[in-house]
């Protein structure tokens, strides 16, 4: 008995191009371009009447999906370092005035909440920037009376994050760019950042030095847990969760760490409990067909500096010599060599924002926020291929490229 292969294979690069009709890995890469589409924004004075401001607080209001994870991710990146509260909420709080900066964030151009709160925000005097499409009865709202971030790059639903992650940076940095500023990065140094992860993750390299790829072939037949090992992770895994089952329909569990380990006896059990005899080490897969037992893959995403400390929060998951239950960690100190790779394939998916060929090497991240915007690309990158793979096939979203329905 052969067990039963995916659709297409990982390394073959060109089925994967020719496969990818609705642009899912195009799209999963531009996460450079949407942030360095917003720094064109703020380099275009739009946000020149908030600097120096100095407000009593920053309110995130945020319309459902990747808006919402966004302001989670600022607020749990910046911890102690703002020097003002960041308020995350779904509708504009009474007490907003005229002291206050409100950032309005989301998809879709006629959604009530997102009205009401510019309407209101506008009336009390606060400074509203708006990221969100520039059509509908939103338009009809602002008037010209708020700051707009529009979407400028289009990009399928499920990899928005970084354009609303790179509006709420824009917007931090300029009303406080000493202390909050410092503490989030230049939009136009994370962009490069991004456009780096997107080379290392494009179709032409090979799984051996290919993050995405990587994690997406440790994904198959697996059953998946995204584990954060910080409030931030966690907000990511989250993410991700979202996006594996909304690209390529893959189920995941998104956790804190802390519940993943408290749960790895029963998810041994769990495993193991359709075949009590299996033995991982005699099986092969080609010759034996598919394990009959579920395998449990868990993927600690982490922005911890201290690596080896990173793994020794998972070293826990060692100790399991059944080989149903594995532990990888996720981090942007993976080793590839991008130098190898062909940089000619910046003509077939990468965004027109992407670094100019050259020698890459690895790059120091300043901070937390930063690596996890790395991860998040990588992650996108990976369901894309699982999608590929599985399906053959890319679906269009529901809504407009650049987000809203009018």
């Amino acid at each position: 008995m052969i067990a039963g292969t995916p659709v297409l294979d990982l390394d073959d690069a060109a089925s994967l191009e020719a496969a990818d009709t609705g642009g899912a890995l195009r799209s999963a890469a531009s996460g450079g371009a949407q942030v360095r589409a917003t720094a064109a924004a703020v380099s275009e004075d739009t946000l020149a009447h908030l600097t120096d401001l100095r407000p009593r607080s920053v309110v995130l209001v945020s319309g459902a999906g990747r808006a919402t994870r966004a302001a989670g991710l600022l607020v749990a990146t910046l911890g102690d370092h703002a020097s003002l509260p960041i308020v995350p909420v779904t509708a504009l709080p009474p007490w907003v005035g005229p002291l206050d900066v409100v950032l309005v964030s989301g998809d879709d151009s006629g959604d009530p909440r997102l009205i009401d709160a510019v309407d209101r925000a506008l009336r009390r005097g606060a400074e509203v920037v708006v990221a969100a499409p520039h059509e509908g009865p939103l338009r009809t709202v602002m008037a010209g009376r708020a700051a707009l971030l529009e979407p400028r790059v289009q990009v399928l639903g499920h990899n928005r994050l970084l354009r609303f992650l790179a509006a709420g940076i824009a917007v931090l940095r300029a009303v406080d760019p000493i202390r909050t500023g410092g503490a989030v990065p230049e939009l136009t140094e994370l962009a490069d950042r991004l456009d780096a992860e997107a080379l290392r993750d494009g179709p032409r390299n090979e799984v051996f030095h290919n993050p995405a790829k990587t994690l997406a072939a440790r994904m198959q037949q697996r059953s998946v847990v995204l584990a954060g090992d910080s409030p931030a992770a966690t907000v990511l895994a989250g993410h991700s969760a979202e996006v594996l089952c909304q690209s390529s329909g893959k189920l995941a569990t998104a956790v804190d760490l802390a519940e993943a380990i408290a749960a790895k006896d029963r998810l041994v059990e769990a495993a193991g409990g359709a075949a009590p005899d299996f033995d991982p080490l005699f099986h092969d897969e080609e010759l034996d067909g598919p394990a009959p037992v579920e395998r449990v893959q868990i993927f600690v995403l982490s922005a911890d500096r201290d690596r080896a400390a990173a793994r020794r929060r998972i070293a826990v998951f060692g100790g399991n010599r059944t080989g149903l239950v594995d532990a990888d960690l996720v981090d942007t100190d993976t080793d590839a060599d991008v130098a190898d790779a062909d940089m000619n394939l910046l003509d077939t998916q990468i965004t027109d924002s992407a670094p100019a060929r050259g020698t890459a090497t690895a790059p120091e991240y300043n901070t937390e926020l930063e690596q996890l915007a790395v991860l998040a690309l990588r992650l996108e990158m990976a369901a894309a291929y699982l999608q590929l793979i599985g399906f053959g096939a890319t679906t269009t979203d529901d809504q407009g490229q650049y987000g809203g329905n009018y």
